[in-house]
């Protein structure tokens, strides 16, 4: 007998990687349900900055251009010295011109609050909604499934789904209830960040009072697409901190020795001990933990919102894929993959943070995400080994072409969506047996249906004549193979379930 799920997966929490998520199930026809116990969608800053790789993935989901339009790109810095002096200088996040294979270099500036709508919005599109006022409160799991009791505004009511995601945060409950171990360590600080409405400094800045001992530092980012600044500012570790607009007011007045700036209103604040932590483990049988749930960190480098995305977008692809039929372990990459990002990641943020405390912070490429890549990954296939150019398990680059019919496209056009991405290089179309449900294949030269007549794509991947690249859903290439080696490539693909329909979910 068949057993009966509401749903495939259960996602606990609908911040900016619960959403992620949403998304990418949506677009792949995988039923799912998007709870999150509070009671409206979360009203903060916080998580502001888009970097690069993100946007890829945003452009991916169809919503890069909403998230744009609705934020901005980083401001110039205006230090303010003791002396009662000003100096300004460029943005701390880096900007770069686009490449022909790096089509975003520069991060962009949205609130979280912003980028999260924009997400929901889309949701919406696909046909879902997340549901607010919906709490888990116990998880039990066995080898088919997962029962879930939640709370919500209607009453009880017991669940059972084939998985659970939580995507809710650093507090998480279902890290909590599944026992998984969150070493780490408090760095020491305490800060306070607050979205408020004020009058007395221009917009055409970010204004930093950094002069003097620690306890006396503040910035104000003028936040894009919107009439608030975000106020950072690191407290002492002991002590409450009165977060109300008569006490935001007053810090600012005694940081910055100014009189003229006048607080109107404040529509967010918190107050926070700086963490860097780590799961132990990334899935417990059937229940996975993504973003913050994961790991915290530093608000330092611009890494935290980003991170989350990515590891929501690396699981997305794989989940579909196994309730259509996909070997399970194909699951357990999510964790290989994505946790050594996240331990880097921590790396880099409190690195940053140290460089802060001297005054020295500043972001540049290692920031922009571009660079990582799952090359240690099980998923990465290379036969024969490469020297030059891509490399299995490297980002795929983008690059300007034109279609056999002679219109201007690009690789992230051809990519764009759920499926698999396989180019032939120069040679008649690779002889991998039928066609595959969820695989694209494009031959790439003078009688393929994808032109390359000025080379960006054999200068991107560094590519020969014959070669086979097959790019992941999630924008990595999963391998790269001598026309010689097609056998092994057709190997690599049944291990992933592209041998079979995966149109067709598991009974």
């Amino acid at each position: 007998m068949t057993e009966e799920f509401s749903t495939d997966v259960l996602i606990c929490g609908a911040g900016a990687a619960g959403l992620t998520l949403a998304i990418d199930l949506a677009r792949r026809g995988i039923r799912f349900r998007l709870i999150e116990k509070l009671d409206e969608p979360f009203p903060g800053s916080r998580g502001k900055g888009i970097q690069p790789r993100t946007q890829e993935v945003f452009e991916d989901f169809g919503i890069l251009d909403r998230i744009a339009a609705a934020g901005g790109t980083y401001p110039p810095q205006l230090e303010y010295h003791l002396d009662g002096t000003t100096t300004e200088s460029p943005p701390f996040s880096e900007r770069r011109a686009p490449t022909p294979f790096e089509p975003y270099g520069t991060p962009l500036l949205v609130p979280q609050f912003l980028t999260e709508g924009v997400m929901r919005d889309r949701l919406a599109e696909l046909g879902y909604q997340p549901q607010f006022g919906c709490e888990l409160v116990n998880i039990e799991q066995d080898a088919a499934g997962v029962t879930v009791r939640l709370a919500g505004k209607s009453g009880a009511e017991t669940v059972r789904v084939r998985n659970l995601v939580g995507a809710d945060g650093g507090r998480s409950f279902v890290r909590h209830a599944l026992a998984i171990e969150f070493p780490g360590k408090t760095l020491g600080m305490r800060a306070v960040v607050a979205d408020m409405a004020l009058t007395g400094l221009g917009r055409d800045a970010w204004h930093r009072f950094n002069d003097g001992p620690m306890e006396r530092w503040m910035s104000l980012c003028p936040l894009a697409g919107t009439d608030l600044f975000q106020l950072q500012a690191p407290i002492p570790l002991e002590g409450e901190i009165d977060l109300s607009a008569a006490g935001l007011a007053a810090m600012v007045a005694a940081r910055s020795g100014r009189d003229d700036i006048a607080i109107n209103s404040v529509s967010w604040a918190s107050a926070y001990t700086i963490n860097a932590r780590l799961a132990d483990r990334y899935r417990a049988g059937r229940v996975f933990l993504v973003g913050d749930a994961a790991h915290t960190h530093p608000p330092t480098g611009g890494q935290g919102l980003n991170t989350s995305v990515q590891d929501s977008y690396n699981l997305g692809w794989k989940l579909a894929a196994v309730l259509r039929g996909a070997p399970d372990s194909l699951l357990g990459t999510y964790e290989e993959e994505r946790r050594p990002i996240a331990a880097d990641m921590l790396g880099l943020s409190t690195s940053l943070l140290e460089a802060a405390k001297s005054g020295n912070m500043r972001r540049g490429r290692e920031e922009h995400q571009l660079d990582l890549c799952y090359a240690a990954s099980s998923l990465a296939l290379e036969m024969p080994e490469r020297i030059f150019g891509v490399h299995a398990g490297d980002r795929a680059p983008d690059a300007p072409a034109r279609g056999a019919a002679g219109q201007a496209t690009r690789l992230f056009d051809l990519f764009k969506g759920p499926h698999w991405t396989l180019l032939g290089l120069d040679g008649a179309p690779p002889a991998i047996g039928p066609t595959r449900p969820n695989l694209h294949i494009h031959v790439v030269g003078p009688h393929g249906d994808i032109d390359d007549a000025d080379g960006y794509i054999r200068e991107g991947y560094g590519v020969a004549a014959g070669d086979l690249i097959l790019v992941r859903p999630d924008g990595y290439v999963g391998a790269i193979v001598s026309a010689e080696q097609r056998d092994v490539l057709k190997t690599y693909m049944a291990r992933l379930g592209l041998t079979e329909d995966v149109s067709a979910a598991k009974s």
